[in-house]
């Protein structure tokens, strides 16, 4: 398999970021495609930790979280787009960018990844130079939005959509995800009214029966659990709940 190699790496990649170098986490069955890709990656500066099955990835992501995923769509034991819906439903990975690389060139396989929340896709045979180019303007991007992601309300609530953190003037607040969940929604769309059923459906919950009941008690708690702030968490009898700064 031709590739090129490269060994242009002006640019520090830590120059956009604290110092603190990346983590980049390479998912790929070919042992000659991980070792080229270990090599420029450490070259530009990242860290790298890489995976020949689904399996080894999973096991890692138990207790880590990386800054970037490069996943091969063809595993031996899983297909890359399930992977990459996987990482989009949960909280923990879901802002994470994932390139996707793979040998198909299909166009329908490319749309279906980026459909899926991939946020770039190379194919194979690939330049270095290119997919470490696509790396940093990944990173880049994410680092913007990242910037965004912090939410202050009524000058007593502030969430960090990004580190999963929720401060009530200056003391920290200890959700469940449920919680955190609930509460993300809410303030993303203040002012917005959600039904028991459209929060039920946001957190991926189909159980019936115990639907509503599962919904008032979240609120219950989040709201005590926010002291103070808990009272923008408003209940529109009949309806649903929202959250307004008013």
């Amino acid at each position: 398999m031709n590739y090129e190699k490269s060994d242009e790496n002006k640019d520090n990649p830590t120059s956009f970021n604290s110092g603190i170098p990346k983590q980049i986490v390479v998912v790929d069955d070919e042992p000659d495609i991980i070792e080229l890709l270990n090599i420029h990656i450490t070259k530009a500066g990242f860290k790298v930790k890489s995976f020949e099955d689904a399996a080894g990835l999973f096991k890692y992501l138990k207790n880590n979280t990386p800054d970037l995923f490069i996943l091969d769509l063809m595993l031996p034991d899983a297909d890359g787009f399930e992977i990459c819906k996987y990482l989009r439903k949960e909280e923990k990975f879901s802002s994470i960018p994932v390139i996707m690389l793979t040998a198909r060139v299909d166009e329908f396989d490319k749309v279906l990844g980026l459909e899926l929340g991939a946020d770039d896709y190379v194919t194979k045979p690939f330049s270095p130079r290119e997919l470490m180019a696509r790396i940093k303007a990944v990173l880049r991007r994410d680092e913007k939005i990242v910037k965004t992601k912090v939410i202050k309300i009524a000058d007593i609530l502030t969430i960090d959509l990004q580190k999963y953190e929720v401060v009530v003037h200056d003391n920290k607040i200890e959700l469940t995800n449920t919680e955190f969940k609930i509460l993300r929604l809410l303030v993303e769309r203040r002012g917005w009214v959600y039904s028991r059923e459209q929060i039920l459906d946001y957190l991926g919950t189909t159980e019936k029966g115990v639907l509503d009941r599962t919904i008032d008690v979240h609120i219950k708690n989040l709201r005590e659990k926010l002291n103070e702030a808990g009272k923008l968490i408003k209940n529109i009898r009949g309806i649903g709940y929202k959250l307004d700064e008013i």
